[in-house]
């Protein structure tokens, strides 16, 4: 959900990179490693974008796996957003899947923060034929109290410095409306009926739910109701660590999440080709 000062520089170019039209507005990718790897697409937090990510790709390729990373609609290089619907966490994970096909990715590992982290866990209960594993950071699956007094303080952090600039840097001059219109949704009082508790008994694939326990968005045990929630859900609740666990300890948080992603199945090489 909450956004960080990282800057939008990589580590590395992409191997490849693109706009592409999808569902009438243009969203950026791009690709990381090997093409005919096996591939682990990564969802960004909530006014985050593919930079929020530049701590993890190179983790990720070095053990092997091909990474894709995208911008979702009104984010980062992809086109304004004017408004978030109400079910824009569903519309967002339709439009992911969209993506895939489009890019002829066909089964995949997902790794998703914060709202990421809840597109994540309905593309894995709406089509687990086409998830490998995954990984949910600090997501979203009903709203609490706490919820609502985060956004506020990141809309209210959003308009000084330094974040003004951070988000500016990484979203451009679209910044500002993307923000007040991201909070808007998460504070409007129709979001308190949120619920993904019903989707969760839907996931089959090997998952593994992350979140601080310091998170500023979320109480602890909404972490616990996501594992719990799942067939076999693993469950990391990291001491001492706050939402933006990723940024926050990225060394400690890669080498979690290589160690349960792994070697990559020989069954999704070929899949994973374009």
């Amino acid at each position: 959900m909450a956004t960080s000062l990282s800057s939008p520089s990589r580590v590395a170019a992409p191997i490849d990179h693109d706009r592409i039209l999808i569902g009438g507005h243009h969203l950026y990718w791009e690709s990381h490693g090997p093409p005919s790897a096996p591939t682990a697409v990564l969802l960004h937090h909530g006014l985050g974008s593919t930079a929020a990510w530049r701590r993890q790709v190179p983790a990720l390729t070095t053990a092997g796996w091909r990474v894709v990373a995208y911008d979702r609609w009104g984010y980062g290089r992809s086109d304004p957003r004017p408004e978030f619907a109400w079910d824009f966490l569903r519309q967002d994970a339709v439009e992911a899947l969209t993506l895939l096909d489009a890019l002829g990715l066909a089964r995949v590992s997902l790794v998703g923060h914060s709202d990421g982290g809840s597109i994540a866990l309905l593309m894995a209960a709406e089509h687990p034929e086409r998830i490998e594993r995954l990984v949910s950071i600090a997501a979203h699956i009903y709203f609490e109290p706490v919820t609502g007094g985060g956004v506020e303080s990141i809309a209210r952090a959003a308009a000084q410095s330094p974040l003004r600039e951070a988000l500016g840097r990484e979203h451009g001059d679209k910044a500002q409306a993307l923000v007040a219109a991201w909070a808007a949704r998460w504070l409007d009082p129709r979001m308190r009926s949120l619920s993904l508790t019903d989707e969760l008994r839907r996931i089959v694939c090997p998952t593994l739910v992350i979140q601080g326990e310091l998170d500023e968005h979320a109480t602890r045990q909404h972490a616990i109701d996501i594992a719990r929630g799942i067939t076999g859900g693993e469950l990391w609740l990291v001491d001492g660590a706050h939402h933006m666990l990723p940024q926050e300890r990225p060394d400690e948080f890669n080498r979690r999440v290589r160690a349960f992603l792994g070697a990559a199945p020989p069954s999704q090489v070929a899949s994973s080709s374009r």
